[in-house]
């Protein structure tokens, strides 16, 4: 039998990498679509990333795309992301090989028309007023004659001068103007660092603090106006220290920071009448009111003097008043002589009475018992003295016999620890001097140290030419070795001892071994 050899089929298309396949893919869909808008609710939105970048997805009722936005741009949006807004967005689609997806890359964001901008507004709204910055408990009513009046609006348009023009004509006040811009991108943060900013003015400072903030523009879009519906402007508005009037736009005109406003004005004219009265209507009030209360202050003099002479009519006369009280001084100064009379004798009688009381002999007698009772605590006292002086004596000698006993004792008790402590220390002294090199010097023996200090334990550890130092009993010498170590020869083995005897003086252990 032949062996039969199966080929496999050879195609014709080439091979690609997952990286080169990614790549015309890439090219392929930035090529086809290089510049598109796309119509898409903006879902999946979280804010921007730590990178800066922001990530979310535009979908419809059937898809979804993803988008990202990246930092560069994201500064440069006119309108900002936020989940659930319906938006158009101007970009090229690319992919992201790294998921094998592709994604819109956007450059720029629109409203997708006025619905968009009016469900963006409402969603806003909602939010915000679940917050409180909408309830009526936080607004407060603006001074009925502010000294100074904040306008926030531009100041090169017709509002800032119909605001000062009404103003001179009601009431002629200080105007501090913040310039801002009142539409476009910027339009936001400049109203809301106006707002802040007039609120962070310190009372009686170099710069007056305004008693109430007017912000103003005109009427205009409704994407004109949507600087003034910004989340920074609502929430400044709502901060504010200082009462705020909102005139933006004309009365049809609704924005977010009119519900955050203490008061809101249907145009910058009728901001400009709500913040303060009209100045001749207050000067003819106050002659009026000043003219009722001379009429009236005219009119009660005259009831009252009409009054008191009607009550002055039904007075009785003074000889009427006075008849009783004369006649009752009378009777007193009739009975006046006997009453002191009997007044001195009662005094007399009750001075006759003491007098009795206080005689000499009743001193004496008192005296001489008060002397009997002072006697008597004497001696006692005397005797408590004398007790209390023999208890403590007492007390004393008692201590001082025990005193002298612990004398006594201690004394024997010293000799015998001093004696105790000087035995244990000559036996500690001659356990020392017995285990000391200096002892194994004296029986002959040397001590061969290197040149770094080190003792020499065998012959071999000995090189030519090194140098020595030998410590004897009674000094120590320098020393260089001349010739090859040799190795020692084993000792010489001695016959066993019988048990019990003692070891010899050469077998005994010391600091080179045994």
């Amino acid at each position: 039998m032949s062996d039969t050899t199966t080929e496999s089929p050879v195609s014709n298309a080439p091979d690609w990498t997952v990286s080169e396949l990614s790549g015309a893919l890439k090219r392929t869909v930035e090529d086809a679509f290089g510049h598109v808008r796309v119509r898409g609710e903006i879902s999946g939105y979280r804010g921007p990333h730590s990178s800066g970048h922001a990530y979310f997805s535009l979908k419809d009722q059937n898809a979804r795309l993803d988008a990202v936005v990246w930092k560069g741009v994201f500064g440069r949006l006119k309108v900002r992301p936020e989940e659930g807004l319906e938006v158009v967005a101007i970009g090229r689609i690319t992919t992201f090989p790294g998921k094998s997806s592709y994604q819109i890359v956007i450059e720029q964001l629109e409203f997708a028309g006025a619905g968009a901008i009016m469900a963006m507004l409402e969603e806003r709204k909602r939010r915000l007023a679940a917050e409180g910055l909408f309830a009526g408990e936080r607004k407060r009513r603006p001074p009925f004659l502010p000294v100074v009046i904040g306008v926030v609006t531009s100041p090169t348009g017709a509002v800032i001068r119909d605001i000062l023009h009404r103003l001179s004509d009601r009431f002629p006040r200080h105007v501090l103007v913040w310039p801002v811009r009142v539409q476009g991108d910027t339009c936001g943060a400049e109203v809301t660092a106006a707002i802040r900013g007039f609120n962070a003015l310190t009372p009686g400072g170099p710069i007056p603090r305004p008693d109430v903030l007017i912000i103003a523009r005109g009427g205009g879009s409704l994407e004109d106006l949507l600087g003034f519906s910004e989340e920074s402007v609502v929430r400044a508005a709502a901060e504010s220290a200082i009462p705020l009037i909102s005139a933006v736009g004309h009365e049809t005109d609704v924005t977010l920071i009119d519900f955050a406003a203490d008061v809101r004005a249907p145009t910058p004219t009728a901001a400009a009448e709500m913040a303060v009265p009209v100045r001749a209507d207050l000067i003819a009030e106050v002659a009026g009111l000043h003219a009722r209360l001379r009429a009236c202050f005219a009119r009660g003099l005259d009831r009252r003097a009409t009054d008191l002479k009607s009550l002055s009519r039904l007075l009785p006369s003074a000889d009427a008043l006075l008849a009783l009280p004369r006649q009752r001084l009378d009777i007193a100064g009739q009975r006046l002589p006997r009453a002191l009379k009997a007044n001195a004798a009662a005094h007399r009688l009750a001075l006759t009475r003491a007098e009795g009381r206080l005689a000499p002999q009743r001193l004496a007698v008192l005296v001489e018992r008060r002397r009997e009772r002072f006697e008597l605590f004497a001696g006692r006292l005397s005797s408590a003295l004398r007790a209390n002086a023999n208890a403590h004596r007492e007390r004393i000698d008692r201590a001082r016999e025990r005193v002298n006993g612990v004398h006594a004792r201690l004394a024997p008790c010293l000799r015998r620890s001093h004696e105790e402590r000087a035995r244990k220390l000559r036996s500690l002294e001659q356990l020392m001097q017995a285990l000391s090199y200096k002892g194994v010097l004296a029986r002959g023996y040397a001590l061969v140290r290197d040149a770094n200090g080190e003792p020499v334990h065998a012959a071999a550890e000995v090189a030519s030419g090194q140098a020595l130092e030998i410590e004897f009993r009674d000094g120590r010498v320098s020393a260089l070795a001349t010739g090859e170590g040799t190795p020692p020869r084993p000792p010489a083995r001695k016959p066993a001892k019988p048990r019990g005897a003692l070891p010899d003086e050469d077998s005994q252990p010391t600091l080179f071994g045994n």
